[in-house]
């Protein structure tokens, strides 16, 4: 959520902002409220002082004897319109924060304007996609590849489950499970992450603190028959909300964590797209990284963050690029994302297979996550999230640019110890 204080004291100049965004602010609505809400809580406050003022007038009234029957009628007149004016107090600060809970995060200086994915700016790139298209034979997209394997059962899924769930066997579904293996052990050898092993389902709180709930509900499956719970969309809502209504002690931070876990998605909003293959699904795995630090270490985190998710793809030997998303691209929460992009062959194109975001306080102040500062104040902190990565998609990078003429597929070598030395994958 934003500081409160930027609607109330510069909504014309957030809502410059938040344009680029492509987020309209009814500057007007927001303006109003606030009137209200100064003149209600002015009068709260007189009517707080007259019903006590009255109220110790009754007292000495009935300490020396005399009549304090007016006195008490009108206690009791202003203690009914206290009542009146708190509860309209009340709505107006509800309807303010309902407003403030639909409103994304604001971009930083660093972020391009743009409206969408054609606007982003690709930073830099890693290997050679055109090394990785094989001039010697024409590559196939995984699911043709898995297919041919016999390893890849989108059928058998979809009578399981229906559209977007897929059936591994095999040595396919071994790699996947070793992909994971190698991202864990990676992280939490290499660069310093605390595995943590979370719930599944969350409550509609969590959900909120995250930036998931209200705006983006039916993105998320809810539990039917159970009030408020929800399958986890990826691992950075339970693993970020771990500091909510904290006050984290300035020894704890900064906190890296790392977790494995499937994610579900309802998809609601990708209808008729990527309904081929693994790209985007229903459930899938990821390997999400969690970052709580201090304000003032955040923005070098995300290029740490960044470069974790990086590490993946190099040992795994797959070509990418990365790309700053643009205002009018960039998740809810995030005031900056770095997306990795990996190549595939079979597509001849790039895919997204991570995003690394800063979202600064935005989900701090959703979740009431605080630090204690060297001054001993409480000081909302900084939250970071990013793919470290999506296993599923990993999988999919690895099956097209390892394939062979033969349509087997080479295991890279960093996973050979995760597949009992095994260095192709072949037919049956």
């Amino acid at each position: 959520m934003l500081d409160p204080q930027l609607l109330r004291k510069k909504p014309e100049d957030t809502a410059r902002i938040l344009k680029t965004r492509n987020c309209d602010l009814d500057v007007a609505r927001l303006q109003t409220l606030e009137e209200r809400r100064k003149a209600l809580q002015v009068r709260t406050e007189q009517l707080r002082n007259l019903r006590n003022t009255r109220s110790k007038a009754i007292g000495a009234a009935k300490a020396a004897g005399g009549d304090a029957d007016a006195l008490m009628a009108e206690v009791k007149e202003l203690g009914g319109e206290l009542e009146q004016c708190e509860s309209r107090l009340n709505g107006v600060r509800e309807e303010f924060t309902a407003i403030a809970r639909q409103i994304p995060n604001l971009p930083h200086d660093t972020v391009p304007r743009g409206t969408d994915e054609s606007d982003n700016r690709e930073e830099r790139r890693w290997g050679c996609e055109k090394k990785a298209a094989r001039k010697d034979f024409t590559p196939v997209d995984h699911a043709a590849l898995g297919a041919a394997l016999g390893m890849m059962d989108p059928k058998a899924a979809a009578a399981l489950a229906g559209a977007r769930f897929v059936v591994l066997s095999g040595a396919l579904a071994r790699l996947h499970r070793a992909l994971a293996h190698f991202m864990l052990d990676l992280h939490t050898g290499e660069h310093g992450y605390t595995e943590v092993m979370t719930p599944f389902i969350v409550n509609s709180d969590t959900l909120y603190g995250t930036g998931q709930l209200p705006k983006f509900a039916d993105d998320q499956f809810q539990l039917a028959g159970e009030r408020g719970f929800y399958l986890i969309p990826t691992a950075e809502v339970p693993l970020t909300n771990l500091v909510k209504d904290r006050i984290v002690a300035a020894a704890e931070l900064p906190m890296h964590l790392v977790a494995h876990t499937p994610c579900f998605r309802r998809e609601a909003g990708a209808h008729g797209k990527d309904t081929r293959g693994m790209i985007r699904q229903h459930q899938f795995e990821k390997v999400e990284l969690v970052h709580i630090t201090r304000p003032q270490d955040s923005w070098d985190t995300l290029e740490l963050l960044t470069g974790h998710a990086e590490a993946v793809l190099q040992r795994l030997e797959l070509p990418y690029r990365v790309v700053t998303l643009c205002t009018g691209d960039m998740g809810f929460s995030a005031a900056k994302t770095y997306d990795l992009e990996v190549w595939l062959p079979g597509q001849n194109r790039y895919r997204e297979i991570s995003s690394c975001s800063n979202c600064g306080d935005f989900q701090a102040r959703r979740m009431r996550a605080r630090w204690r500062n060297p001054d001993g104040g409480p000081e909302y902190l900084h939250t970071l999230n990013g793919s470290g990565v999506a296993v599923g998609r990993a999988l999919v990078a690895v099956m097209e640019n390892f394939q062979n003429a033969d349509g087997t597929v080479t295991i890279p070598d960093v996973l050979r110890p995760h597949m009992n030395g095994e260095e192709r994958i072949k037919p049956g």
